[in-house]
């Protein structure tokens, strides 16, 4: 076995799909988000705008989020010491999750290293505590939700994309006696649409199921008080158990889930993910609890980030770009190839110092590849304009179709 080439070979697939990842060398400017600093392939470092970020609130950026930081690290250190049954139940991560647990109305909440860790480590989990589990699964679930339900060992249902007709169809084929979940999303990331979360409760009630909403790009975002569409669709208490971030809205770093005390306190003393890995660090968690509170007080940031998203789409549409239907803060523009996807990425960082990644393949179905841009509060029309303009003059040199 020649395993260097093998690996060569592998790597070089990539490269001949379009489907290559190359991560920017990159530091955000403190405080002047969406500015930053590029340092790939510069002298020295570049200045770029930055327009494709999750942190989409610039939380990350704000004073009573860094203030939060900046006391932790001097009260407390870096680390937390460890797991939490070995090195302590920090302080800071029982407050974040009588927060969170609050935010979603729910009994408790548990605390993650990430929201890929929450989903896999969740969803496995109570996979393999539910006998012969039926697990029904939205078919464009993330990656760390197909993970936790690989992982579970359970049977599997696809259901197709937001299609509750499928859905019911399944349901009702399934053996009434056995445990049944469904696992979906509340706004989906690539496309930027909403699930039908009261009518997916209705199937579940109808036919004994829990379920699972991974929030993830929905908290903070939506609701009176960021608590995600299921807030704002009044539907959180029908829920068995949802899953956010900290690293996305919240602008810091992590995964949760919330629900009432006995799942959660099943999944913390089942779930390896959960039990074996060296919690947050307090200094992180403590810039979350900042944030999370600050979301709940303040609707200032989601007002200016859904006025920036419309007003960037009607730029995008009057320009003829082809911009994707979405509902939600994300904004798709369509290319629908993985070459020219990459292509477009890297002339608007070489020579407009505009930085998006490409969105290609797995993330993405083939034949569907784009741009995913995240417009936040600081981003201007200004800003939105000059961006038009970088990309319909791109179009026209890569020989890409506008709208008349």
């Amino acid at each position: 076995m020649d395993y260097a080439k093998t690996f060569a070979q592998a790597i070089d697939r990539l490269h001949a799909e379009g489907r290559y990842r190359v991560f920017i060398d990159i530091l955000r400017n403190k405080g002047a988000f969406p500015n930053a600093r590029c340092f790939a392939g510069h002298n020295g470092p570049k200045p770029i705008t930055v327009w494709c970020s999750n942190d989409y609130l610039a939380m990350g950026q704000h004073p009573s989020v860094i203030a939060a930081m900046e006391e932790a690290l001097h009260d407390v250190g870096a680390g937390s010491g460890g797991t939490r049954n070995i090195g302590g139940n920090t302080h800071y991560h029982v407050d974040l999750e009588a927060e969170l647990a609050d935010l979603h109305g729910k009994e408790a909440a548990l605390l993650f290293t990430s929201g890929y860790i929450s989903n896999e480590a969740t969803l496995s989990t109570l996979g393999k505590l539910l006998p012969g589990c039926v697990i029904f699964s939205d078919e464009l679930n993330h990656a760390s939700m197909i993970a936790g339900i690989r992982t579970s060992g359970c049977e599997k249902q696809i259901f197709r994309h937001n299609d509750l007709a499928h859905l019911e169809e399944l349901l009702a084929a399934a053996d009434p006696d056995v445990p049944k979940l469904i696992a979906f999303e509340s706004v989906y990331s690539m496309d930027g649409d909403v699930a039908p979360i009261a009518d997916i409760c209705d199937l579940a009630d109808k036919y004994n199921a829990i379920t699972y909403l991974d929030e993830v790009h929905a908290v903070g975002m939506y609701g009176a008080r960021g608590g995600g569409i299921s807030e704002r669709d009044a539907v959180a208490h029908r829920l068995t158990i949802i899953e956010g971030t900290l690293g996305k809205a919240f602008g810091v770093m992590g995964g949760y889930i919330a629900a009432d005390r006995n799942i959660v306190d099943v999944i913390r003393s089942y779930a390896p993910g959960f039990i074996f890995t060296t919690s947050l660090s307090p200094v992180l968690v403590a810039g979350a609890l900042a944030s999370v509170r600050h979301l709940k007080a303040s609707g200032a940031e989601r007002e200016g980030q859904q006025a920036a998203a419309a007003q960037l789409k009607t730029i995008f549409a009057d320009a003829g770009l082809p911009v994707m239907a979405s509902t939600t803060h994300i904004v798709p523009l369509m290319v629908g190839d993985p070459v020219k996807a990459k292509k477009i990425s890297d002339i608007l960082l070489a020579e407009y110092g505009v930085y998006v990644q490409p969105i290609n393949y797995p993330t993405v179905p083939r034949g569907t590849e784009r741009l995913r841009f995240t417009p936040g509060p600081s981003h201007d029309t200004a800003m939105m304009r000059e961006l038009a303009e970088a990309l319909v003059e791109i179009w026209d040199r890569l020989e890409l179709r506008l709208a008349a």
